[in-house]
């Protein structure tokens, strides 16, 4: 944070430093570079909380995740759907037994 608050307080000195030489010598090429830079160390100031907010709304999705309650209901699902497979798949490979069992 301290860097690029320095990067930014530098942007601004010299965009300042810029309109001050446009205003001296009446350049308008000085103005609009002097106004380029301060909007560039806006931008820089924007994509940084910007990011911020993201990363911490991503690490909070991640923490998020592992404390779910509904992980035991997934679980619980994908155990009685590979016990089905196997019934089918026992079914398939034994005719004689025609049964499947769903109480599980």
């Amino acid at each position: 944070m301290v860097f690029i608050l320095v990067i930014v307080v530098a942007l601004v000195a010299w965009a300042l430093h810029l309109m001050q030489e446009a205003i001296q010598h009446r350049e308008f090429s000085l103005m609009l570079a002097g106004f380029l830079v301060s909007s560039s160390a806006a931008a820089l100031m924007a994509v940084y909380f910007l990011m911020g907010n993201y990363v911490g709304y991503m690490s909070d999705m991640t923490q998020r995740a592992y404390l779910s309650s509904e992980a035991p209901r997934v679980v619980e699902w994908a155990s009685y759907h590979d016990a089905l497979v196997e019934d089918l798949i026992n079914l398939s490979l034994d005719p004689s037994s025609e049964t499947i069992n769903l109480a599980r």
